[in-house]
């Protein structure tokens, strides 16, 4: 059974974003560890930050406290850790 590496799910998700007229930025926030990996800003206005994860991977206790501070704040963030996940995710949308 092939298992797709986290890397490789995260650029399966740039280029669907790519596809819908958005951009996924890698988003990294010096000073503040366990910030979500990307910035997906699509048409419309609408921002989303995006935790990728390796499939069945977890966020950790830190990121799951950044997500709640960001989300504490109003801002969406998704935890997506398949090719599955990307692709509900963009129908919800």
């Amino acid at each position: 059974m092939f298992i797709l590496k986290e890397s490789q799910i995260e650029s399966y998700l740039r280029q669907k974003v790519k596809d819908l007229g958005g951009i996924a930025y890698k988003f990294v926030s010096p000073g503040n560890s366990g910030v979500p990996d990307r910035l997906v800003l699509l048409p419309e206005g609408r921002s989303v930050f995006v935790e990728l994860k390796a499939p069945g991977k977890k966020p950790t206790k830190l990121q799951l406290v950044q997500h709640k501070r960001m989300q504490a704040l109003g801002h969406e963030v998704r935890v997506i850790d398949s090719r599955e996940q990307v692709d509900a995710w963009l129908q919800e949308l």
